[in-house]
């Protein structure tokens, strides 16, 4: 086992009934309740598609949003979506593991495929305990009977301890999905001594989890360089004595950025020769983009975008990489004329022959817009698991696959 845990390579699913948790949460829109963006929802079509190739009856666990949150809804969209991309029918249960639900897997054949409904509406569902405890839940206790396999294709949420995601492997056979293989593999790729120089592109508006990773990345002499975009190379462009603007020190204040400063600082001492930030950015000057040096920054426009010397002395640094994984857009790319710098520097990775790692949507679409999903080797679904892994943490749905391979068997060995 390369990993540790089995993969579906290592059992035999014909005529078996699999429970398979899967995380298609997607941004909902809060008016209409329409699924914005699917990319999720399209990269579990394989596993799904493979286990019905084997002769399995799939019954699909998934959850979308958290309980209280706009995006907190059913599955009704997901189902259809599914649908859709499967080409067959997926039978959306508006039940978890009541009547219905028992009924509808107890009588599902080889070739069907059931979605139950938001696994977040039960209520231990949001609740972290260890493995052993989540085995107990009911479930657990109610579902588990009913499988012969349980598989994990959730990497994005593996960083959680839920009972759809640690109970299971407890008390059944279970292995990892395509997508959470390919997720492993990928993602423990950039770590191989091989691939260096590393470089790391960061930006988007998640300054907190981008710092967490700054963090995890040099002081585990992961990255060679960071090169920094978007709100986070605000903060660290302070973090090195630079004086920005009026505007964009009212956007860092109002999201509460400069609670961070002490910690971007001591990485900028400890580390100064591996985190690049800007040296132009774009603003907005009577309805149009303009580009001007950091050194020179008016005071009537934030900061949102990198200008083309940034592209420039970021390719320069690039273009002899092994690994290149870039994270978040690179400007305001709700607006069209601040979404350049992020397309740039697509095209500059693109022309490079290292291995090409992105994560999160809004460079999925960019990359679909550019016409260069192709060119990309991998495509990350995670997010906070993403940050997790390559910080070194174990986390919690990838050790339970581990630990019930060492407590059952597979159909192959």
């Amino acid at each position: 086992m390369k990993f540790g845990f089995y993969t579906m390579d290592d059992f035999d699913f014909n005529g078996k009934k699999v429970l398979l948790r899967v995380d298609i949460n997607s941004p909902i829109d809060p008016n209409t309740n329409e699924i914005l963006d699917d990319f999720r929802i399209k990269y579990h079509v394989p596993t799904i598609l493979e286990l019905l190739d084997k002769g399995a009856s799939i019954t699909i666990l998934a959850h979308q949003g958290r309980p209280g949150d706009n995006d907190f809804t059913t599955l009704s969209n997901h189902a259809r979506l599914l649908s859709c991309y499967l080409n067959r029918e997926v039978k959306y249960i508006e039940d978890i593991f009541g009547p219905t639900a028992k009924s509808s897997i107890s009588s599902s054949k080889p070739g069907d495929i059931i979605l139950l409904e938001n696994v977040r509406f039960y209520s231990e569902e949001v609740i972290e305990k260890m493995p052993e405890a989540q085995s107990r839940t009911f479930l657990v206790r109610f579902l588990a009977p009913l499988f012969s396999i349980y598989i994990n294709d959730a990497f994005a949420t593996s960083h959680r301890s839920h009972p759809s995601l640690t109970g299971f492997p407890m008390v059944l056979p279970s292995c990892g999905g395509r997508l959470l293989e390919k997720e492993v593999e990928s993602l423990s790729l950039i770590m191989e001594d091989s691939l260096r120089p590393s470089i790391f592109i960061l930006g988007g508006g998640k300054v907190q989890d981008s710092l967490q990773l700054i963090e995890a990345l040099l002081q585990r002499n992961i990255a060679d360089k960071i090169l920094l975009t978007g709100l986070v190379s605000h903060l660290f462009m302070i973090a090195k004595g630079l004086t920005l603007n009026r505007e964009t020190l009212r956007i860092l204040e109002g999201k509460g950025i400069y609670a961070l400063l002490p910690r971007a600082q001591r990485l900028v001492q400890s580390f100064p020769n591996k985190i690049v930030t800007p040296i132009d950015s774009a603003l907005l000057k009577n309805n149009e983009r303009i580009e001007v040096d950091i050194e020179n920054l008016p005071n009537f426009s934030p900061i949102y975008d990198i200008g083309e010397n940034t592209v420039k002395l970021y390719y320069e640094i690039i273009k002899d990489a092994k690994v290149i994984v870039v994270r978040g857009p690179a400007g305001y790319i709700e607006d069209e004329r601040f979404s350049k710098g992020s397309e740039d520097l697509l095209k500059c990775i693109i022309n490079s022959k290292a291995k090409k790692i992105l994560g999160g949507g809004h460079l999925r679409r960019i990359a679909e817009k550019l016409n260069i999903v192709d060119k990309i080797d991998y495509f990350s679904t995670g997010g906070g698991a993403f940050i997790a892994f390559l910080s070194g943490e174990k986390l919690p749905a990838i050790e339970a696959l581990i630990n019930s391979a060492k407590k059952f068997k597979s159909d192959k060995l």
